[in-house]
């Protein structure tokens, strides 16, 4: 039986599923593994199930000796694999995409929603006891209702991001991306990420990490954008320069913004947290229990059918 590590513990029955087919062990810290656990784990595993910030990295595969085959990535990102010098020793690397899309796209509209509308900072003012009550220009936010949303990045997030915004609030949509897409929705592809910034009211970034994408948004699409516009992210930290966002915050070059994701996340600047105009979540895109555990079987599924001697459904190419 192979023997299969899991390096986060993950919901029960994704565990119960792995056991039916595995000699499983299940690292029991919800840290990222530390380089020299990673390189134990291909050398004592058959098959790994890593997840973010277990940074598989090209040192990490340096040597010999490497028993492990498969690395089936728990998530749909996997920027943190060097999937290049993975594949140089003969490792599989998969990922669950599907099981994500809806569920990251619902956290993009709660950030939308809580931006425009300023609703953290009305519930810090509400709970320090600083509201005295309600009257006609109280905390005036964005009203979405016939805006225009600019996506960057129009793969299956991207898409089920512009289908609520079209659908359920009216918007109009604009998209960048490097390729045309044929939509079931009315929607305009901008040729360039600054003049998407431009034209719309809110810019919501869907776009994968990984060095092609790195501070891919910096002070030039900032300064682009329209002072009344919110800015969302839900991809990558690291694909946006921080410092020049929190500078845009700072002087009103932007109203607000919208973060899930951080440039060196779990570190979150200080500058950041003490601006009133951004929303701040601890990186909940797919923090739902059925999101979770239909992604942990997308990974086992990815390892059993590898072991199985048939093609893993979501490899990596």
């Amino acid at each position: 039986m192979s023997r299969i590590l899991i390096s986060r513990p993950l919901p029960q029955t994704v565990i119960a599923a792995a056991e039916a087919h595995f000699d499983v062990e299940v690292r029991e810290s919800t840290l990222p593994m530390k380089p020299g656990e990673m390189r134990a784990a291909l050398a004592l595993h058959d098959g790994v199930l890593p997840t973010l910030r277990d940074d598989f990295d090209a040192g990490i595969f340096e040597g010999g000796g490497h028993r492990c085959k498969i690395l089936a990535n728990f998530g749909v990102g996997y920027n943190h694999i060097d999937v290049a010098a993975a594949r140089a020793r003969g490792i599989t690397v998969t990922n669950t995409p599907g099981a994500v899309t809806d569920a990251t796209a619902d956290i993009a509209m709660t950030l939308i929603l809580m931006s425009a509308r300023r609703a953290g900072e009305g519930e810090r003012m509400l709970r320090g006891g600083g509201w005295e009550g309600w009257h006609p220009t109280q905390m005036l936010g964005l009203h979405l209702g016939g805006k225009t949303v600019g996506i960057v990045g129009m793969g299956r997030i991207g898409q089920a991001i512009a289908k609520r915004c079209h659908y359920g609030f009216g918007m109009k949509v604009i998209y960048q991306n490097r390729s045309e897409k044929d939509l079931d929705l009315p929607a305009e592809r901008m040729e360039s990420v600054e003049a998407l910034a431009a034209r719309a009211d809110v810019v919501v970034l869907a776009v994968p990490g990984g060095p092609a994408t790195h501070h891919l948004i910096g002070a030039e699409v900032f300064e682009a954008m329209q002072p009344h516009a919110h800015f969302i992210n839900i991809s990558r930290g690291d694909v946006v320069d921080e410092t020049a966002l929190i500078a845009a915050l700072k002087s009103g070059v932007i109203a607000g913004a919208g973060l899930d994701v951080y440039e060196f996340e779990p570190k979150v600047p200080p500058a950041l947290i003490a601006l009133e105009n951004a929303v701040l979540l601890p990186h909940l895109g797919t923090a739902a229990l059925e999101v979770r555990e239909a992604m942990g079987m997308l990974a086992v599924e990815n390892l059993r059918a590898f072991f199985a001697g048939d093609a893993p459904p979501n490899a990596v190419t």
